[in-house]
């Protein structure tokens, strides 16, 4: 079975929208994995405007599943990582005014710098992820950092996918057959949602996590979380 690790940052962009702390962060974080969620997955960004740092900390005694946590490596993001030791570190090349992810890493101009990040988190324990567009190329330069797994980038999935052209598909089943190849673990995630997921996931062999949260925390307002929760586990099962 595939993996389902539930993004919270919607509702913490949320929360923050009110200045108090409802919704609580850690009370969803709990509520997902009570659900059936095999993993929590965060995002925080330097400029705090839906996870905080704070929240990383706060978090870390309640993911009892698997804690994973995204964002670009820079030294405050890199020291909290090393200190807070999250059993996966997805390493984003976010720009600091990204609104949301909107590219993987070129792993062949960055070998060098990813390969030191991933070298000193792998010293400390944590499983390292890179997220990748899904290119040949790039997952070969993945593979030479040292990296532990991939994250397939999949915005582009789901935009051909809503518009009826399933062979959007291939270059990821490409992809992900090529990191097998390689010894690369294989993620997924951006812009997954229940429309598209099952198909994502049986086209995608040695898929073992997905990440997911903008979608299924818009989708659960309709259906509820629990609910919502449930049919991702379905369609990955």
């Amino acid at each position: 079975m595939t993996k389902l690790s539930v993004n919270i940052n919607k509702i913490a962009t949320l929360r923050n929208a009110r200045g108090g702390n409802v919704p609580s962060v850690l009370q969803v974080a709990q509520d997902v994995q009570k659900f059936g969620a095999q993993g929590v997955t965060i995002h925080p960004r330097p400029d705090e405007r839906h996870i905080r740092y704070k929240d990383a900390y706060d978090l870390k005694p309640l993911v009892v599943t698997e804690y994973n946590i995204e964002g670009n490596p820079i030294d405050q993001f890199l020291d909290m990582v090393l200190e807070l030791k999250p059993t996966q570190v997805t390493l984003v090349p976010d720009a600091g005014d990204a609104i949301t992810s909107n590219s993987g890493w070129d792993t062949l101009t960055h070998k060098s710098y990813l390969g030191e990040i991933i070298s000193e988190c792998k010293k400390a324990g944590i499983r390292t992820s890179i997220f990748v567009d899904p290119s040949l190329k790039m997952i070969e330069g993945a593979a030479n950092t040292g990296a532990d797994r991939i994250e397939l980038y999949t915005e582009e999935f789901a935009k051909q996918y809503e518009l009826g052209n399933e062979n959007a598909i291939k270059p990821y089943t490409e992809c992900a057959l090529k990191a097998h190849e390689l010894g690369l673990g294989i993620n997924a995630g951006h812009d997954l949602s229940l429309s598209n997921i099952q198909f994502f996931k049986e086209n995608i062999p040695h898929l073992l996590e997905v990440s997911i949260g903008h979608a299924l925390v818009c989708e659960a307002i309709y259906q509820g979380l629990e609910q919502v929760v449930k049919r991702y586990l379905q369609k990955l099962s």
